[in-house]
């Protein structure tokens, strides 16, 4: 990762979608040296950096490693995060944030953005999109995968079948999807923020669970798209779909935790790397 290139992005507007997403759109430089990726779960690194720190002044063209002639307290907090939309024409990205409050360290970036406010970027990366082969598709997670199950669904042509199952906080946090005809969305309300939802309604119980244990298995060959709070999703659903519902890897390739409840990115990526040596024994 030190070696890739990071693209230089700027703010040029942001909307309020729901009480707790907000949406920024990138713009700028940053289409001089960024390439959109194929798939449809395209994500990037941010890579925050203080307004105060010269980039200028490091070594270019600019990848992770230039930061490293900072002071170890000027270096910047990379953070993974789809993306929403890629506009080669407007030369524009859209990447919508997941905030709690004053938690974390891009959800108040985001909220705070201004137009002009820099961004660097790094990636794209990605793996899936619809594949279609499938006679049916199943996506499932919670807000942090809804931007890439919206572009998932946008893909899909119009005859696609399909369930969609995401859960939020409330009403309030529901988005309109384009989805096709045979596409069926169903919002789960755990009622209350991701971070701050009481344990009956998080991790072995989030109701996203009971949600996709008890819809009815529809017919023919399903690919699986399932994504969100770790615990949920990598300890509950993907032995469901694995195990209980024999879903072969080819079509099940796509299950994972975006994150984990009171844990930062850096510690999720390690307790994702100690849960991947303990399958492997």
């Amino acid at each position: 990762m030190a070696g890739r290139p990071v693209h230089t992005f700027e703010v040029v507007r942001t909307e309020q979608l729901t009480p707790h997403v907000i949406r920024v759109v990138l713009g700028g430089n940053g289409f001089d040296t960024f390439t959109p990726g194929d798939h449809t779960d395209s994500y990037v690194k941010l890579v925050f950096v203080a307004d105060d720190v010269d980039v200028s002044s490091l070594e270019q063209p600019l990848t992770l490693d230039s930061f490293n002639a900072l002071p170890a307290q000027h270096r910047p907090t990379v953070r993974t995060y789809t993306v929403r939309k890629a506009d080669p024409e407007r030369r524009e990205i859209t990447i919508d944030f997941v905030v709690h409050g004053d938690h974390g360290v891009a959800g108040p970036w985001a909220a705070s953005a201004t137009p002009g406010r820099r961004l660097f970027v790094m990636g794209p990366s990605g793996a899936y999109s619809p594949d279609p082969a499938a006679d049916w598709h199943l996506f499932a997670g919670d807000e942090s995968a809804v931007p890439a199950i919206s572009a998932a669904l946008e893909s899909l042509p119009a005859n696609a079948i399909g369930k969609v199952f995401l859960e939020v906080a409330g009403p309030e946090d529901e988005i309109e999807l384009q989805a096709p005809a045979g596409v069926e969305v169903s919002w789960i309300y755990r009622g209350s923020r991701a971070d701050l939802a009481p344990e009956e309604s998080a991790g072995d119980h989030a109701p996203l669970i009971d949600a996709v244990k008890e819809t009815p298995w529809l017919p023919g060959q399903v690919q699986v798209f399932i994504h969100g709070e770790a615990q949920a999703v990598m300890h509950n659903l993907r032995s469901y779909i694995r195990k209980e519902r024999g879903v072969d890897a080819t079509w099940a390739s796509s299950i994972s935790g975006y994150w984990r409840r009171g844990r930062t990115e850096e510690t999720f990526r390690e307790w994702k790397r100690e849960l991947a040596a303990a399958e492997a024994k």
